[in-house]
């Protein structure tokens, strides 16, 4: 194993391909109670979700994923964050905000189509969860109840974090 200097970066992404699929897959089983379908894992190799759907890696070991989508309504096109994780011994070293970070930085950039918003899921029990994305802006809009079908409890809180007033938030 190489040697890493200390200065260096230690979180990276890498786009998914067919060949760490894999990876991908054996991370969701371990961060998420949910068995995702194989439309899932094939939408994230689509071209245009390119930016958006990473492996995150830390010291070039694979501890974590984003998975997001398109969803366009008329004029609005917003990105869903579909699943975002680390596994537990790689939490509370920035790689989750580094992660998000990524995904606002790439959805403040992306014209074609231009995103109007970042939006997801949290289940109403995960308080942790809800406060470190109203950290980074979000901001609950709504309750979806029984989005959770096999978890208890059902309910999520929906959380949406508007690019049209990023030059505010921004430090």
């Amino acid at each position: 194993m190489s040697s890493t200097s200390r200065s260096q970066s230690r979180v990276s992404f890498a786009s998914l391909t067919p060949n760490n699929l894999g990876t991908v897959r054996k991370l969701n089983s371990v961060l998420f109670p949910i068995k995702y379908s194989e439309k899932f894992y094939q939408d994230v190799l689509l071209p245009e979700v390119e930016d958006f759907c990473k492996l995150v890696y830390f010291n070039d070991v694979p501890v974590g994923t984003i998975c997001c989508r398109f969803e366009t309504a008329g004029e609005t096109t917003k990105l869903y964050l579909m699943t975002m994780g680390v596994l537990a011994p790689y939490r509370s070293r920035g790689l989750g905000s580094k992660s998000l970070e990524h995904v606002i930085t790439a959805a403040l950039t992306h014209t074609k189509p231009k995103i109007d918003s970042i939006y997801l899921h949290v289940q109403v029990s995960n308080a942790a969860a809800k406060g470190f994305y109203e950290r980074h802006g979000f901001k609950e809009v709504a309750v979806h109840e029984n989005y959770y079908k096999k978890l208890v409890p059902h309910d999520a809180w929906i959380l949406e974090r508007s690019l049209a007033d990023h030059t505010e938030e921004n430090k």
